[in-house]
């Protein structure tokens, strides 16, 4: 990409977008093709090269985002208050399989991590407590305070922290079941070093069945305490944390192949570069660690309609393929029965940077997984077993899902924005931003700057860059949310609350 005022991003494109700030009255060529603006457009929104009619398609990435609400000239600024998208109901879907060839090669590239006993890899060394309720979160609290100030050193391992939420007990069926595997996969993640699981004693989640869920666990890096069962939960807390802590700052990082990483792929305050910026950027990485043997997950599934078949034909098999089309529907079904039209969206957020319809934003959403086939189709809660990409059951909302790419066993999460966002989950939550502006406005928010692309920088050279900047961070580097200490978790509610 050069510094030009727009871009064309696939030639059987009727739209382009402005690089920056259009006025009324310029003419640009575009592909020999002269267009005058009839009204300002700015940066990251999209004006027609082309008469388009009313309910006739627009296309970008080479495909329709929805459709003209009135007759748009030549030069019209095509924005969400003249496009409506296309999206209504659940679908039937035919499989057309792609072939798939990946240009990148086993680099025999490393970095340094955690060996779990397990055989899994962490890229973080920390002391988590997870409460199985939320009536103890602020118990939680209390114990890492004590512990903190009993210690007396510099903390030895790369965080101390809680994980609180609000759930646990009053919640029935799938819900529940949801709960305890989102808070199973937090205690049994590779980036703890230790882990307390803190019970209240009367909730439904009751802290013995849940330890059986853990299943076959490492009882010297993950230690119960339920509270109702003792007199001073704060110092048995503390007590329970000096013995992880005594082991766990005695771990070494140790060099492992990349194909041992797994990093989520997510998106949130986009604008109308994500599709052309960070999220192409984050799809070349994705299949760059593929070809390295490792593992990638794509989630947000509401985000992914309008570019569903992309991902489905590139399913592997055939059961790959049926279970993405559960996955589509599944979630528009979920969004019907609660009387919501599956296309709502983007947000406001995200028109007011250029994204106009669910389509337009599903279309620069999925860039984020490259051209790899899928490998595997995970629910809500389900944990990684195959290597390569993998679909995940999630909702777009930036905190859930981001919980759900760590809860599948990610050890970071690579989060695009063109809008910024401050926030971090329990795993490293790196931001990249769709624009250069962005970036050097929240240098405290945002880690890498995918903008560059429209500064001259070519696709490789960033795409080495990035892959620099993801080892570093694999190798112990903080990014920005964990330097300021922000990290959070949120599980998906669908049900009833009692």
């Amino acid at each position: 990409m050069d510094n030009a005022k727009f871009i064309k991003i696939n030639p059987a494109d009727n739209v382009a977008v402005a690089i920056a700030n259009l006025s009324k009255g310029e003419t640009l060529n575009v592909e020999g093709n002269n267009v005058t603006l009839l009204e300002d457009v700015p940066a990251g929104h999209k004006f027609t090269l082309q008469d388009v009619k009313t309910g006739e398609n627009l296309i970008k990435y080479g495909y329709p985002i929805g459709h003209a609400k009135t007759d748009l000239p030549k030069g019209s600024w095509a924005y969400d208050e003249n496009i409506k998208t296309n999206l209504a109901g659940t679908l039937e879907y035919t499989w057309q399989p792609q072939q798939v060839s990946l240009e990148d090669t086993d680099r025999k590239l490393t970095f340094n991590g955690y060996k779990r006993a397990n055989g899994e890899v962490g890229i973080r060394n920390e002391i988590w407590i997870v409460p199985t309720v939320g009536c103890v979160n602020g118990i939680a609290d209390n114990i890492i305070t004590e512990f903190k100030k009993q210690l007396g050193e510099e903390p030895q391992v790369d965080a101390i922290e809680a994980f609180k939420h609000n759930y646990g007990c009053s919640q029935l069926g799938d819900d529940h079941e949801s709960t305890k595997k989102i808070l199973r996969d937090i205690v049994l993640h590779p980036n703890a070093g230790g882990v307390l699981v803190l019970g209240l004693g009367c909730e439904n989640n009751q802290p013995d069945v849940f330890e059986k869920f853990l299943g076959d666990y490492d009882k010297s890096r993950i230690k119960f305490l339920i509270t109702q069962n003792v007199e001073d939960e704060v110092s048995e807390g503390v007590r329970i944390l000096n013995e992880l802590y005594a082991q766990a700052k005695q771990d070494k990082r140790e060099t492992v192949p990349l194909s041992e990483l797994r990093v989520g792929l997510k998106c949130g305050g986009s604008d109308g570069f994500s599709g052309i910026t960070a999220n192409p950027l984050l799809g070349v990485f994705s299949d760059f660690l593929v070809a390295q043997g490792g593992t990638t997950i794509l989630t947000e599934v509401p985000e992914m309609f309008g570019a569903e078949t992309i991902l489905m034909n590139r399913c592997e098999t055939k059961e790959l393929f049926d279970k993405t089309v559960f996955l589509i529907n599944d979630f528009k079904e979920y969004f019907l029965s609660h009387g919501e039209p599956v296309g709502e969206n983007p947000s406001p957020g995200n028109k007011a940077g250029g994204i106009s319809t669910l389509e337009d934003k599903a279309l620069g959403c999925t860039q984020k997984c490259g051209k790899s086939y899928v490998k595997d189709v995970l629910m809500y809660g389900e944990r990684l077993k195959t290597k390569g990409l993998n679909l995940l059951s999630a909702p777009g909302n930036d905190l859930v899902a981001a919980t759900a790419l760590g809860a599948a066993g990610c050890q970071m999460v690579l989060f695009t924005t063109g809008r910024g966002t401050p926030f971090g989950s329990f795993v490293p939550t790196m931001k990249i931003s769709t624009n250069t502006p962005l970036y050097q406005k929240k240098g405290n928010w945002i880690d890498f700057n995918a903008g560059q692309l429209l500064q001259g920088k070519t696709m490789d050279q960033l795409k080495e860059e990035f892959i620099q900047y993801i080892i570093s961070v694999a190798n112990g580097e903080k990014v920005n949310h964990e330097k300021h200490d922000s990290h959070a978790m949120a599980i998906f509610k669908r049900g009833v609350t009692l």
